[in-house]
């Protein structure tokens, strides 16, 4: 069938394989995010106005390098076909593209008083990406996220990359970043990981990706480390109260749990900001990989792989419980890829009885994504805090933090990583004004 699309309005940036994910220039029922795209707010919000204009009869150069909120002027005509799981319009002529000129964000910087800490999936990063790629990444890190204290990057490679050769160190992947940080004018990061059991984390093969964190010593920041942590040895909690504290440092969350199978397993951290502890868990949930897809065969679709991913977050939410049954006021930060929606079951078992506040879920409907598939913007990467770095500060009326989501990526045609970085600027208790 023959159809067009008028006035269309970009909401899936152009892809690799020349798709552009568009929307109706009038009527469309869906939440609008910041950048033009729409939001994928719960299960019964499919956004199904979605069409993909597609490049098999044109040629992958004839489409546009598109991102949110550009706009189609007139009718985009094509041929109206289904393809991998999707309505496609073979566009019959190259799409005329008027850009909405968004630009990167970047967010405020950290106070002297607050800790900065961010998480970004990096996209498979090892030493045979272009040195461009390092620098670009560098250059967020530094320009956009303004040089966070604390990062936690998911999806670093070993230093072999996807070459299945029994390399598992990451130091040169995480070196070689650090460098193109300092080189970009940003400060000399540390870098603290575990090295995983080669072949056992899933992800790229031979690439063994894992969590890094990369954090700063400049501004009053140390990584408390205490030897013993590898691939299979569980960390523990220890001590009660202000003596709180972990076992290994770093280390991983109960490695030898099934929930683990073929996935990353967490990096818990010990960090010491000015006197106050602080503890990470830095995480990359299992992916959505063999879930049924929105416009299907078989509806409603089976979300199969949240099965893993709630297993997983009562894995890290156990270990939570530990930390706050030692101490009820731990300073804890639970973050990464989870690879699962705010509003999912996976996500309300991390946020438990309340005493971790999902901070993506207290953004405006219209700022909660971090990640744009087939058109539609939705939140895959989290942060979660505890009551004790939420709460308001004594004498204060906002709460202790500031979030930010910082869309650098997902919203773009030109990526550096698929997903958007965030950071969470928090002011410590009994910390400096």
């Amino acid at each position: 069938m023959r159809v067009a699309v008028r006035d269309a309005q970009v909401v899936g940036p152009t892809t690799s394989f020349g798709e552009i994910a568009v929307v109706p220039g009038r009527r469309v029922a869906a939440l609008r995010s910041s950048a033009g795209g729409v939001v994928y707010g719960g299960y019964d919000q499919p956004n199904a106005m979605r069409v993909q204009l597609d490049d098999a009869l044109v040629g992958r150069s004839a489409m546009p390098r598109a991102d949110l909120g550009d706009r189609l002027p007139g009718d985009t005509v094509g041929v109206l076909d289904y393809s991998f799981a999707n309505v496609k319009l073979l566009v019959t002529a190259a799409p005329q593209l008027r850009p909405g000129g968004l630009v990167r964000e970047v967010t405020a910087a950290q106070r002297d008083s607050q800790l900065a800490v961010a998480t970004f999936n990096v996209e498979n990063l090892d030493p045979s990406d272009p040195q461009s790629k390092f620098d670009r990444l560098a250059r967020q890190i530094v320009s956009n996220l303004r040089s966070p204290d604390l990062l936690a990057l998911e999806e670093i490679q070993d230093g072999s990359g996807p070459a299945r050769d029994g390399v598992v160190d990451s130091a040169a992947t995480s070196d070689r970043l650090i460098a193109a940080v300092a080189a970009a004018g940003g400060p000399r990061y540390e870098a603290r990981w575990v090295d995983p059991t080669d072949g056992a984390d899933g992800g790229q093969p031979g690439g063994n990706i894992r969590q890094v964190f990369l954090f700063r010593t400049d501004r009053g920041l140390r990584f408390v480390d205490r030897p013993g942590g590898d691939a299979t040895t569980p960390v523990d909690v220890a001590g009660r109260g202000r003596s709180t504290h972990l076992t290994l440092s770093p280390g991983r969350v109960n490695p030898a749990s099934s929930a683990w199978a073929s996935s990353r397993k967490p990096l818990a951290g010990e960090f010491r900001f000015r006197g106050q502890i602080v503890f990470v868990v830095a995480n990359h949930f299992a992916s959505k990989g063999g879930d049924d897809p929105l416009f299907g065969r078989w509806q409603q679709p089976v979300r199969g792989s949240e099965v893993q991913r709630a297993e997983q977050a009562r894995q890290v939410r156990s270990f939570v419980d530990k930390l706050l049954a030692a101490d009820g006021r731990a300073n804890v930060v639970v973050l990464g890829d989870i690879n699962d929606f705010e509003f999912s079951r996976t996500t309300d078992i991390l946020v438990g009885d309340g005493s971790l506040v999902d901070l993506p879920r207290t953004l405006p409907a219209s700022e909660r994504w971090t990640y744009v598939y087939q058109g539609n913007s939705q939140v895959l990467d989290q942060i979660l805090i505890s009551r004790a770095l939420a709460g308001a500060p004594r004498g204060g009326k906002r709460p202790a933090y500031d979030y930010d989501i910082v869309h650098t990526n997902s919203p773009f045609a030109d990526q550096d990583s698929d997903h958007d970085p965030q950071v969470v600027r928090l002011t410590l208790r009994g910390g400096r004004s």
